[in-house]
């Protein structure tokens, strides 16, 4: 989630009023820019604990003490933390996987070697295992949002102070028909996307209790809004097919310039172009808009792959931006790769994700289930066979081969290797 700046409360007051069909034709030209896929860029959200006591909340003070050292360091990756203090790394777009993996690793030895000279410690786990929702950050955009996403029940403020995941950003894909082409990669996202999901399971625990969810983070998104986080419906085009779910997606807030932001209940952004709205919206209301959908995968010019739970150790972030990266870049892989997949479009059914059954079984079974299981081995093996290809590194190969061998290959997933909260209450395996 982006972070409030200036500029950001309210609307140019001279901004001309929107109109529905510009709405629509802009939403079909900026959300999927085509053209052959060249850069690739990753978003790393990180819990923050302490090193010796991963268990205990770290006092708001010292917090923000360590955010400023870390924001203090020199970074080539975008830097923002979020309403809980979970700290967010956005690389900058990159040509290679290589140049991608070489910035985000130099940055996070930064970061890791600050935030240590306070005593904490980046943890790559889903959700946190031990400690409720705390919200730090008290500004308009975070008010409003917990406000609207209260009215669905408490995994809005879970998912907001206590999630944290791995974020892959590719190109949207080429105009064209075939294994790179636009269309094909987007519903590649809908189905890979679960076998993702089950393969980097890594939240099995919340608040000190097993939820019986492999991936408690992801069960908490299909869970927090009846449609934010909805992948759209039916079988359209995918720029019409995005254009109308966004103009039928509820606002979660109108801004104003002064004050508390307004936060208006079942109005649908075509409502408020109709006249629904305190006042009328502009196009900055519109891109707004657009930042508080948070669909698995969200086109923003480029696709955003928003399903993946947080990594543990130094590494595992790594794993899934450099799989997923060969298996939508590289042609021969996103050939085999998208014939692997298909079959499962028939258990995922009508619904769309991450509500149908593919989605849940994914987040709740991870590779215990059969299916998952086996698409992912073929996935995995199908990504190694195309990383050299794509002149990984030796280190990343290796890191993904291991990655195989201690788990898909074995039908296993993160989660199954966090020990419990309550009996490790030291356990800094899931903090490294």
């Amino acid at each position: 989630m982006p972070p409030d700046t200036l500029g950001q409360h309210g609307p140019p007051v001279d901004a001309a009023p929107l109109g529905e069909e510009e709405a629509e034709d802009l939403l079909r030209g900026i959300c999927f820019k085509t053209g052959p896929p060249r850069t690739v860029g990753v978003e790393l959200e990180w819990l923050v604990h302490d090193r010796e006591h991963p268990e205990a909340l770290v006092p708001e003070d010292r917090l923000r003490a360590a955010a400023d050292a870390v924001r203090a360091t020199p970074l080539d990756a975008a830097l923002t933390f979020e309403p809980g203090g979970q700290l967010e790394l956005s690389s900058q777009p990159k040509g290679s996987l290589m140049e991608c993996v070489d910035a985000t690793a130099a940055d996070l030895a930064a970061v890791r070697d600050t935030l240590g000279r306070s005593g904490l410690v980046l943890a790559g786990i889903g959700v946190d295992p031990w400690n409720p929702p705390r919200r730090l950050l008290r500004e308009p955009r975070y008010d409003a949002m917990e406000a609207a996403l209260d009215r669905s029940g408490s995994a809005g403020r879970a998912m907001m102070c206590t999630s944290a995941s791995v974020q892959v950003c590719l190109d949207a894909g080429e105009e064209e028909p075939g294994p790179l082409g636009y269309g094909r990669r987007w519903q590649l996202g809908h189905l890979l996307g679960a076998v993702l999901v089950a393969a980097f399971a890594n939240s099995p625990f919340r608040q000190g209790q097993r939820t019986g969810w492999q991936s408690t983070r992801q069960a908490l998104w299909a869970d927090l809004d009846p449609a934010r986080t909805l992948a759209p419906q039916g079988r359209l085009d995918p720029r019409d097919a995005w254009a109308a779910h966004v103009l039928a997606t509820p606002v979660m807030c109108v801004r104003n310039a002064e004050g508390p932001w307004d936060v208006p209940e079942a109005l649908t952004f075509r409502d408020w172009i109709r006249g629904g709205g305190p006042r009328p919206p502009v196009r900055a209301d519109l891109d707004y808009h657009l930042t508080t959908l948070f669909p698995p995968v969200r086109p923003r010019g480029h696709l955003e792959l928003r399903m993946i739970d947080a990594q543990s150790g130094t590494d595992g972030w790594l794993v899934p931006l450099a799989v997923t990266t060969a298996l939508f870049d590289d042609p021969e892989a996103a050939e085999t790769v998208y014939r692997t997949v298909k079959p499962l479009a028939e258990t995922a059914g009508l619904p769309p994700a991450p509500r149908n059954p593919l989605w849940t079984a994914a987040a709740r079974d991870g590779l215990r289930d059969p299916e998952l299981a086996a698409a992912a081995a073929a996935c995995f093996t199908t990504a190694l066979e195309a990383l050299p290809r794509m002149g990984a590194s030796g280190h990343v190969l290796g890191t993904v081969a291991a990655f195989h061998e201690r788990y898909v290959a074995r039908g296993r997933c993160p989660a199954d290797d966090l020990p419990d909260p309550v009996q490790e209450s030291h356990g800094k395996g899931l903090v490294r």
